[in-house]
Parts: C-alpha cells; sequence; structure tokens
C-alpha cells in the first residue's frame, strides 16, 4: 500500500490533482460497479429455481419432489411459481433480510442436519413453523408477490370461498393461516392459525 501511494505522489508532480481525483473516482465507480453486479447476479442466482430446488439434494428430494405437480407447479393458466416465489420476498430490504437469514441454514448444510430423508422428516415441523411464523410476521407478502387482493374477482370464487376469505380478513387473518401444505406436505401438529408468538 505504501509503494502504491509513493506511486501516486510521484505521479501528482507530472499530472494535476484534478487528473488524479478524477482517475481515482473513476476506479471507485468502476469497482462499485463490478461489486453490484455480482452482488446482482449472485442474489439472482440463489433465487433460481436449479439453485434451491436441485443443488442439494435434501431440497430436491423432499419438498421439491412434493412440490411437483401440485397447484403452483402446474396449473390451467400456465402460471408457475418456484421456490423464491413464495420463501423470497422481492422488495430489496426484506429480499436482503431474508438472504441473511438463509445464510445462517448453511450450518444445516454443513452438519447435515436433514441430510437423510429421515432426519428431514424429524425436523418438519420445525422447519414448517419457521416459514410460517415469517409469513405470519409479514401478513404473507410472499404470497401477496402473486396474489394480490385488488385484482382478485370475488364472482369467480365460489360461495364457500368468499365467505371464508371475508371471515378471515374479518378475523385479522393472513393467506398462510388457512392457505398451508398447498405446495408442501403438512407436518405433525398443529397448523400455523395455532402458532403462538
Amino acid at each position: 500500500m505504501g509503494k502504491l501511494w509513493e506511486a501516486l505522489d510521484r505521479q501528482c508532480r507530472v499530472c494535476s490533482r484534478i487528473r488524479l481525483s478524477v482517475g481515482v473516482a473513476l476506479l471507485a465507480v468502476v469497482v462499485a460497479a463490478v461489486l453490484m453486479g455480482a452482488g446482482a447476479a449472485g442474489l439472482a442466482w440463489t433465487n433460481s429455481e436449479k439453485f434451491c430446488a436441485t443443488t442439494c439434494h435434501e431440497m430436491r428430494d423432499n419438498v421439491y419432489a412434493e412440490f411437483k405437480d401440485t397447484i403452483h407447479d402446474k396449473n390451467r393458466s400456465g402460471v408457475r411459481a418456484i421456490c423464491s416465489d413464495c420463501h423470497v420476498p422481492r422488495e430489496p430490504g426484506p429480499m436482503l433480510l431474508r438472504k441473511v437469514e438463509a445464510t445462517f441454514e448453511i450450518w444445516g448444510k454443513l452438519t447435515g442436519v436433514i441430510d437423510t430423508k429421515e432426519k428431514f422428516e424429524k425436523h418438519r415441523a420445525e422447519l414448517a413453523h419457521r416459514v410460517w411464523r415469517r409469513m405470519k410476521t409479514t401478513d404473507s407478502l410472499e404470497c401477496r408477490n402473486c396474489h394480490n387482493d385488488a385484482a382478485m374477482d370475488p364472482e369467480k370464487q365460489s360461495d364457500k370461498a368468499k365467505s371464508r376469505h371475508a371471515k378471515g380478513k374479518a378475523d385479522g387473518k393472513t393467506c398462510i393461516d388457512c392457505h398451508f401444505g398447498i405446495a408442501h406436505k403438512e407436518p405433525e401438529g398443529p397448523g400455523p392459525q395455532e402458532m403462538k408468538f
């Protein structure tokens, strides 16, 4: 670092300080752009179905296998959700927070917490509760990425669905309170409505 500073100091004698300042500022902008681009590419890659569902056998053999052929995978509209649509918020702040939380989940991968079907089943309720708790805290933000209340046409819902949605709203419920287990096998024990915070 000292040699670099001496070289810059010698250069300053030859060229103006303004030119050097502009050069250093341009270099800083280029470095920042490269870092931001790499960060954005990393975020996009970790949100991909390939990364989430098939990179590790724990997800591929358990929850991704359950997801296949569900309404979120195949439906009459052709709109398909992938892992990140339901498990990662789209807004920058909440998305970055979720990514930071997810880095702590790497420890489970490294230590083999759920590396067999039996271990995964043993931890299924704990894993589901963690997701349900987060979704209840955010008012099912991830669901609302695709399902917008204002865009829903109540006339296309059954009378039963209209009634339940109205009651749920009146009772302060959120999507995950009723629509859990829609893409994955339900764990034994209480559902999201019975969870206490």
